[in-house]
């Protein structure tokens, strides 16, 4: 296995490795068709076996205060995607992911390393694992409503315009309310790193 920089070829392989390491998590329906791009510096790798992309790391970091982070008062990088293969894992590449991005921050002033991620235990615990701490007091909810469940929050504008199915943040104090009342919800859960 070799750790590298992404390059744009690696652009179809990143999205499978994505999409299929995504499928047995709580996101398994954030599907996207091709890799994002940031606007501020970024640390993207891939980890690579026999030409197959099996993992990916993109930690976008900022140069000022507030334009990547979630209130902090020092710099900070926020990793947007990190995912293995599930054949692979177990195998030390999500770690080898983070070393790396780790050992290319060190030349920055960053000082904090956030991640957002949703209730997946196994992935909670694995970044507790690495030294993350969970930052309650910011988790807030992802709720998704479908077919009677949207009658019940909206209403569209528009004549013979019906709406089916969305997705929501909440973020108020009320959470069990809303995980009584909708079928799927997910705690999207901030972890912090003090580099």
């Amino acid at each position: 296995m070799i750790i590298r920089k992404y390059n744009e070829n690696d652009n179809l392989g990143w999205v499978r490795c994505r999409v299929l390491a995504f499928l047995d998590s709580a996101y398994f329906d954030n599907v996207l068709r091709e890799k994002e791009k940031y606007q501020n510096p970024a640390i993207e790798l891939v980890a690579e076996v026999n030409h197959k992309i099996v993992g990916l790391l993109d930690l976008e970091y900022e140069l000022e205060i507030g334009i990547v982070g979630y209130k902090t008062d020092e710099l900070t990088g926020v990793i947007w995607h990190l995912a293995v293969l599930p054949e692979y894992r177990n195998q030390g590449i999500a770690t080898a992911l983070l070393n790396e991005a780790m050992k290319l921050l060190t030349n920055t002033n960053v000082k904090i390393i956030q991640a957002w991620t949703r209730d997946d235990k196994w992935v909670i615990d694995w970044y507790l694992r690495r030294g993350f701490i969970l930052s309650e007091e910011s988790s807030y909810l992802h709720v998704y409503a479908e077919d009677e469940e949207c009658d019940y929050i909206c209403d569209a504008k528009i004549k013979n315009l019906f709406v089916c199915s969305s997705f929501n943040h909440y973020i108020g104090p009320d959470k069990e309310l809303i995980k009584r009342t909708f079928k799927r919800v997910h705690t999207c859960n901030l972890f912090e790193l003090n580099k």
